[in-house]
């Protein structure tokens, strides 16, 4: 299980809102307990960045290299569904969940308040199944 400190939560929150009307993505490193540790958010270059995401190749690698000179490793990739009231992984998302040992986080920004669900996919199997992440008291 992933724990955020609600600051990491508002910075995640913010990314997405941002990016309205595409979509947002990143990564989250962490320690080997699931803390999350650093989030990383990278730049959309996907064709139609308002139904799918594509991070910037220069984002991803420096946010990998910054995570191996921190220790840290990759425990989580987000990404927003500007228009979703009840997110859940897209066919799009299930078929390109390279990072099967990642969580994925899913924003969605539909409803009053923004809404994130984590899951794990399994790209080989076509399946996914949510699963629970906590907040760390401040």
């Amino acid at each position: 299980m992933i724990t955020f400190r609600p600051s990491q939560i508002d910075q995640i929150f913010s990314h997405a809102r941002d990016a309205v009307p595409s979509e947002c993505c990143g990564l989250i490193g962490g320690d080997e307990d699931g803390n999350a540790k650093s989030i990383y958010s990278l730049g959309n270059v996907a064709v139609n960045s308002q139904i799918a995401y594509e991070a910037a190749p220069e984002d991803l690698f420096a946010a990998q290299r910054q995570m191996r000179e921190r220790g840290e490793k990759l425990v989580a990739i987000y990404h927003s569904h500007p228009r979703a009231m009840e997110p859940a992984p897209s066919e799009t998302d299930v078929r390109l969940a390279f990072y099967p040992a990642a969580t994925y986080m899913i924003i969605g920004l539909g409803g009053a308040k923004p809404i994130m669900r984590a899951f794990l996919i399994s790209e080989h199997e076509r399946s996914w199944q949510q699963v629970e992440y906590a907040v760390a008291d401040a």
